[in-house]
């Protein structure tokens, strides 16, 4: 079993991200301690998809084998315009072992949580943080317990992945710079009759936005979209159920001024969010937590500037996914209306182009670049 210490680094948020950054700091040895102001954990999914990268990084764990025994593969995404096919996107000839594999963000927490667990690193709930300062030597963070008690904690390095509102970056004084847009975007998981292919995502274009369709298994589809009155959009001959759980978002492209600040460090939705178009969100938050544990262990054992390198690397990699993210989200509005003729003429010539289908593949997946540490 790891052993911890008082000035062990501290991490803030157990969501994916959290969860994933104490496991691959496990895995260099290192005990971190993490805290969820949330008192038990989520129940509701709002990512579906784990990506090949991600389960590229996961696999020394354990934890990419317990994905795929418990998720399901798809073959990629179909197109449509008011459900006629417009183009497809296969997953096929990824060059990683691992396929696009849907399992619920609620049980991808669970799974690492256990692994953590097994480690000996459990989650510290209804623990929130408030404040914090820190100099050379380390950090002191104020928590508060679920019952009004306060305390200061000293921690070696400090990781906020507390989510879009993030305390941690507020404490730290970051700005969180880009926009949203103005609709809302309703969520459903419901009982629907396996109306379309399960192996593949499907999303249907209209005139002033879409519909996104993924089963989660048989009888059971995610469904959202930007479109008023969503279930009545729905493939032709369509019968919509029961619904298990329902939800709606807003979404903002956004990213963080910067990712690091002396020895505290942002990752995840505290340093950018965009739209799920992508299905890149919840995974570049592992991409984050991967790339910070190898910069904090190196910076634990001695080598300060480590924590600056984490910044370095991925402060790039952000602007670059949500600015990507952002145009897709135009694409998906469809508006303006030359914004709708794009999608019509252009798209399915540039799905059935080679060099582009394969871009697209490969930025969907995660392996659009290396996921840099040095």
């Amino acid at each position: 079993m790891l052993q911890a210490s008082a000035s062990q680094p501290l991490i803030v948020g157990a969501g994916p991200t959290g969860l994933a950054a104490a496991l691959f700091l496990a895995e260099h040895g290192v005990a971190a301690r993490l805290i969820d102001r949330a008192e038990e954990a989520s129940r509701t999914s709002r990512a579906l998809a784990v990506n090949p990268r991600s389960l590229e990084l996961l696999r020394s764990s354990g934890v990419a084998a317990a994905i795929q025994a418990e998720g399901r593969a798809i073959e990629g995404v179909c197109f449509y315009e008011d459900w006629k096919p417009l183009a497809t996107l296969q997953f096929d000839n990824l060059p990683s072992r691992y396929a696009m594999t849907v399992l619920p963000q609620a049980r991808i927490e669970a799974l690492l949580a256990e692994a953590l667990a097994w480690r000996g690193v459990k989650v510290e709930r209804g623990v929130a943080f408030e404040a914090m300062e820190q100099d050379a030597t380390g950090v002191r963070a104020r928590l508060r317990a679920a019952n009004g008690e306060a305390r200061t904690v000293a921690a070696s390095l400090l990781l906020g992945a507390d989510g879009a509102h993030s305390q941690v970056r507020e404490a730290l004084g970051i700005p969180f710079k880009g926009h949203a847009f103005p609709e809302a975007w309703p969520l459903f998981d419901l009982e629907l009759d396996d109306p379309l292919d399960l192996d593949h995502a499907h999303v249907d274009f209209l005139a002033r936005g879409l519909v996104f369709l993924l089963g989660l298994r048989p009888g059971l589809w995610r469904v959202f979209g930007d479109v008023p009155d969503l279930l009545s959009r729905l493939p032709r001959g369509a019968r919509p159920g029961r619904i298990l759980w329902e939800s709606s978002f807003h979404i903002a492209d956004k990213c963080a001024d910067r990712v690091e600040q002396g020895r505290a460090a942002l990752a995840g939705d505290a340093a950018h969010i965009h739209s799920p178009v992508g299905a890149r969100g919840m995974n570049l938050g592992i991409e984050d937590a991967y790339v910070f544990a190898a910069c904090a262990a190196n910076a634990l054992g001695g080598a300060p500037g480590w924590l600056a390198d984490y910044g370095r690397l991925r402060h790039p990699v952000h602007a670059k996914v949500v600015a990507r993210m952002d145009r897709l989200t135009a694409l998906a509005r469809g508006q303006p209306a030359w914004v709708r003729l794009a999608r019509h003429y252009l798209f399915p010539a540039l799905a059935g182009f080679g060099p582009f289908a394969h871009k697209m593949q490969n930025f969907v997946a995660g392996l659009d670049e290396p996921t840099k540490v040095r």
